[in-house]
């Protein structure tokens, strides 16, 4: 039997911008990205603390050190800048090795999006 669990997360990022004229996803800094096992095209979800919404979009680079962490296309119209958002994705394994199994889980600096 296979499961999915959660693989990454972002926990408490500031959304620093949004770009509703792009064709999708979500800029991530990639430090942030390393730190949480992301690769670019993943698929990831958005949960928003301050409004509730939730959404599936993927991952593209933003420039390290930036602290980027913005929404593309129509999703940023469900966050303004400022949100404090979730990134999460998930993997699917075998249920034993999932028992097992430790994610990736970083808690930035939600002022910043930095890493100390």
């Amino acid at each position: 039997m296979f499961i999915e669990v959660v693989k990454s997360k972002i926990h408490r990022v500031s959304i620093t911008g949004s770009e509703l004229n792009y064709v999708g996803s979500i800029t991530i800094d990639e430090d942030l990205m390393d730190a949480a096992n992301l690769i670019e095209g993943e698929k990831v979800h958005i949960v928003n603390i301050n409004n509730g919404e939730r959404l599936i979009t993927y991952v593209i680079k933003g420039e390290r050190k930036k602290g980027e962490i913005i929404l593309n296309g129509p999703a940023a119209r469900k966050v303004a800048k400022g949100d404090i958002i979730i990134i999460i994705s998930y993997a699917t394994m075998d249920f034993e090795e999932a028992k097992n199994f430790k994610p990736s889980i970083v808690f930035p600096n939600e002022k910043d999006n930095s890493l100390t």
